[in-house]
């Protein structure tokens, strides 16, 4: 009479064990199987830097001539009175002439805030008013 207490105590047990166990690797397996492919991650395209003769465009000028700060938000250095500066168009911040060079050479956009440069800046043809 006790074992079959046991029995009927210990089989169902036992098999609902068998069918948790056997219904986790169905979904471990079936999860396996159905995983999406992720695609290797894009590099986004580099922004178009200016070119050479759209630099010799931009104003050039003394780091004592500079009405925005003294300081190249670029190499973080003091721009000195006598050391050549260039002037960014639109927002007149100004930068080493060769911190900024090297920037614009890559980025379109002003070091310290961003401002696009627009092409406007690059139009040598001056209109009469």
């Amino acid at each position: 009479m006790l074992l079959s207490i046991f029995l009927a105590l210990f089989l169902p047990c036992a098999g609902m064990s068998v069918v948790f166990v056997v219904y986790i690797c169905l979904l471990w397996y079936s999860a396996l199987g159905q995983q999406p492919e992720l695609p290797a991650p894009v590099k986004p395209e580099s922004e178009k830097g200016l070119s050479a003769s759209d630099l010799d465009k931009l104003p050039k000028l003394a780091g004592k001539d500079l009405v925005v700060g003294a300081e190249c938000a670029v190499c973080l250095d003091e721009i000195e009175s006598d050391a050549p500066a260039r002037l960014i168009p639109g927002c007149n911040h100004g930068f080493h002439l060769q911190c900024a060079d090297t920037w614009l050479s890559k980025h379109s956009v002003c070091p310290l805030c961003r401002a696009i440069l627009a092409p406007e800046f690059f139009n040598t043809s001056e209109n009469p008013c």
